[in-house]
């Protein structure tokens, strides 16, 4: 059995994903942004599963959860899941945050990260970027850069298992309720990447949906993107991959 940090999973697919890991038997470390929105993973934590606080909008509060969870057994897979869908906090949270975990996170050799269909329209530019928060994010652009950091760790980490998931458009908070793809099989995916043993699942540096490996934007593997990418975050955080 894995321990496996699952991020953003109050509700919706990181809910469903963390409470299925944890029927089967995983060791499974649970994330909030805040303890309001925490005590709704009592549930969880009532049966066994671990719990980490931070505010993903917040670097110095990145920092901590990673130094928190350096701290403890260390953890053999990590299902980036935490996101948001529009605001100031697109770009912290759905690219800075996960990139500074990847770089801190002391241990894990699978890497799974929330990417979808939307990053098709992203732009592979990297020009005007406001990776603070100050001004409102394109989800597009956000979920581009997070494919294309799936795709370098994958490739400048190869003792690592780094891939990327398109869960499909489910019916959650951020999805809505009249969203048309399956919420079971939007969560199916993480799972089998971060805990299963199917050759497969043993690969790496895939763009994934409902367990089909698909062709992601042509900018995700192209080296010098990928390079420039993660430069940009490497001077914007301080941190290096």
């Amino acid at each position: 059995m894995s321990r496996i940090l699952v991020t953003g999973s109050a509700d919706g697919l990181g809910r469903a994903a963390a409470d299925a890991l944890l029927s089967a038997g995983h060791e499974v470390v649970v994330h909030a942004r805040d303890q309001e929105r925490a005590t709704a993973l009592d549930p969880l934590v009532d049966r066994g599963a671990h719990l980490v606080v931070g505010d993903f909008t917040d670097r110095d509060a990145v920092r901590r959860v990673a130094a928190e969870l350096n701290d403890a057994e260390p953890l053999d897979a990590v299902i980036h899941n935490a996101g948001v869908w529009s605001g100031r906090a697109v770009i912290p949270v759905n690219i800075v945050a996960p990139y500074l975990l990847t770089a801190l996170l002391r241990g894990p050799r699978r890497l799974v990260y929330l990417s979808s269909s939307s990053h098709f329209g992203g732009r592979p530019s990297l020009d005007g970027v406001d990776w603070r928060g100050r001004s409102a994010g394109s989800y597009a652009d956000s979920k581009l850069f997070v494919t294309t950091l799936a795709a370098a760790v994958a490739r400048l980490r190869p003792d690592v298992l780094s891939n990327a998931v398109d869960p499909g458009w489910v019916p959650t908070r951020m999805g809505g309720p009249n969203a048309p793809d399956d919420l079971e099989l939007g969560h199916r995916t993480q799972e089998w990447l971060a805990s299963g043993d199917e050759p497969e699942a043993l690969t790496t540096g895939g763009y994934w949906y409902h367990r089909r490996r698909l062709q992601p934007h042509r900018a995700v593997h192209d080296e010098a993107f990928q390079d420039r990418l993660l430069q940009t975050l490497a001077q914007e955080t301080g941190t290096a991959l």
